[in-house]
């Protein structure tokens, strides 16, 4: 790979996160947006969640992706009764050795499929809390990090580490809903939508054929998805780019009456984040104010909590972000 921080690494990173949207967009249709900001969360190190309603493509985009990769990924089916060592692993005894070993749990991958995750306790949904944050398990006073399998002596592992977590928003019996506190720690959360006539006919196509996303080749290896996250990090931020996204989070925070909770700092981050990695995605070394506009929506949006009236009112928190964009003024474009 090139040097750090040269415009050939942009171009290179530009060439595969084309190819990698292209490879997911084989069994997703017409969502091509959608499948580019899953990716770009994968590249800016975040966690993905999709809430839509039943049938709309969130497993299979997130399948797709798992495949495309070539790492080790693992589905875990959210269910009432689901325990937090279900999801973590545990200790399990070892009759030859006669002591106890750590066993993984399906937690420990590069991509984790965590499906209708709502469904699960708020017991089990708090397993997620600290893995998603730092990337790391406590079992019985012992941390391991993720993703594969850990070295049971030294609890090591490596690669890079994403949750892709879908939710159904129709369906409230038997769900749970996701704490502000889990729900901040995803960086990104989108709904795909219905296809179009045109995108939707395609799939009928594909899928008539047979094709699904068990068929994807992986294209991209995790060497390659780890050298991608730290291209993301150096492409540069002008101090004046890095004010305007705080204070948009400030925004949230104190000069919007519908809101009891703005974006958090981790959220600020977050944006940082994606649009370091929307703009790699162009193939450019630093960041634009239209970077970060692009990627407001998904970042912002779900962390806003409202005021009891203001969800009585059923007021969008997406029309609030375009509210707020509106209200900030923009720094003054960049000299290059």
């Amino acid at each position: 790979m090139p040097d750090a921080n040269s415009q050939l690494e942009f171009e290179w990173f530009q060439k595969w996160f084309a190819a990698l949207v292209d490879n997911v967009g084989q069994v997703v249709k017409g969502k091509r947006q959608e499948v580019g900001v899953t990716v770009l969360a994968l590249f800016a190190g975040g966690h993905v969640l999709l809430e839509d309603y039943p049938g709309t493509g969130k497993t299979t985009l997130a399948k797709a992706l798992a495949a495309s990769v070539q790492g080790s990924w693992n589905r875990i089916q959210f269910t009432p009764d689901l325990l937090p060592a279900d999801v973590t692993g545990g200790m399990i005894f070892n009759q030859r050795e006669n002591h106890f070993r750590f066993h993984a749990g399906p937690i420990f991958a590069n991509i984790v499929l965590a499906d209708e995750i709502n469904r699960a306790s708020p017991k089990t949904q708090s397993a997620l809390l600290q893995v998603m944050e730092e990337g790391q398990v406590t079992v019985d006073g012992r941390t391991y990090d993720v993703p594969g399998t850990p070295d049971p002596d030294t609890g090591a592992a490596s690669g890079p580490f994403i949750v892709l977590a879908t939710q159904n928003p129709i369906e409230q019996e038997g769900t749970y809903r996701l704490p502000e506190a889990q729900l901040d720690r995803f960086m990104v959360k989108l709904a795909l939508g219905y296809p179009g006539h045109d995108a939707e006919v395609d799939m009928l196509r594909t899928v008539g054929a047979g094709y699904g996303p068990a068929d994807i080749q992986p294209i991209v290896k995790v060497s390659q998805i780890g050298q991608m996250i730290a291209a993301v990090r150096t492409v540069h931020l002008e101090d004046t780019i890095r004010s305007y996204i705080v204070r948009l989070c400030q925004h949230t925070r104190a000069a919007l009456p519908e809101v009891r909770l703005g974006v958090s700092p981790r959220g600020a981050v977050a944006l940082m984040g994606m649009a370091r990695a929307v703009a790699a995605a162009q193939g450019r070394t630093y960041v634009t104010v239209d970077d970060v506009r692009s990627m407001a929506p998904y970042v912002m949006a779900h962390r806003l909590l409202l005021t009891p009236s203001a969800e009585l009112e059923r007021v969008s928190p997406a029309d609030l972000v375009a509210r707020t964009l509106d209200a900030v003024a923009q720094p003054e474009p960049l000299r290059v």
